[in-house]
């Protein structure tokens, strides 16, 4: 079961989002659990990273949809986010919060349907492909699909997304153990990278999507070893 947030200020909106939920179980055959908040201020009140999809009215009061995201996105990197809106130009910004897509008001069957398919696909690809980290903000789950290196420097762990980087303490083993199972790779002591992002492989450096980063001596046959491996096992799992 798979749970399913709706922020809307608007008792008849929401209802009608509860009621299209509720057919697409029927049709489906799935099952949601269904939340509702009337504001963004009181769905990030002690959020956890529990949703596949959230809807969000654009126009709220206290915290309208884009600045909510914006938050939400803080600490969740792989819920879906469809906005609900009146105005198209307003749901257009969505994009910039990675915002699976928009619906109008008044919400067609047919329109929700399409789109809460496409939103739950996505989740669903991302879902095995994440994880969760303690940061001092609270829990934050991000998919590896989106995390191109991590770093470790003055004792400190960055988390370098292609849309953001997330700071927190600790140790660079208890990353890669974590990370391993995603393939990501240390190309020496201070960085764990991410194949999937890795441009090109020049004398000492990798250069994972803009970033140029060193290779050490000892660690260069075995870094391009495990590259090779990834790799292959890449192109035969195609």
């Amino acid at each position: 079961m798979r749970n399913i947030a709706i922020v809307e200020d608007e008792d008849l909106a929401a209802q009608a989002l509860i009621d299209h939920i509720k057919q697409y179980e029927a049709q489906t055959g799935q099952s949601f659990q269904i939340f509702r908040f009337a504001n963004g201020a009181d769905f990030l009140q002690d959020y956890r990273a529990v949703y596949a999809v959230v809807f969000l009215d654009v126009q709220m009061p206290r915290m309208n949809g884009l600045e909510t995201a914006l938050q939400l996105r803080r600490c969740d990197k792989n819920v879906s986010i469809i906005f609900i809106t009146n105005l198209v130009q307003y749901a257009l910004k969505g994009y910039e919060v990675d915002a699976v897509s928009y619906l109008i008001k008044p919400v067609s069957y047919y329109d929700f349907s399409m789109k809460f398919k496409k939103a739950l696909d996505i989740y669903l690809l991302n879902e095995d492909r994440s994880f969760t980290v303690n940061t001092p903000g609270g829990l934050c789950r991000i998919s590896t699909d989106k995390l191109m290196y991590v770093e470790i420097m003055n004792h400190r762990l960055f988390y370098h997304l292609i849309d953001d980087v997330i700071e927190m303490t600790g140790v660079l083993s208890g990353v890669e153990q974590q990370l391993s199972r995603f393939g990501f790779l240390r190309c020496n002591k201070c960085y764990l990278v991410n194949p999937k992002f890795i441009v090109k492989v020049k004398g000492s450096t990798v250069q994972v999507g803009d970033n140029l980063l060193q290779i050490s001596r000892p660690r260069r046959a075995a870094f391009l070893a495990e590259l090779a491996n990834w790799y292959a096992g890449s192109a035969g799992g195609e």
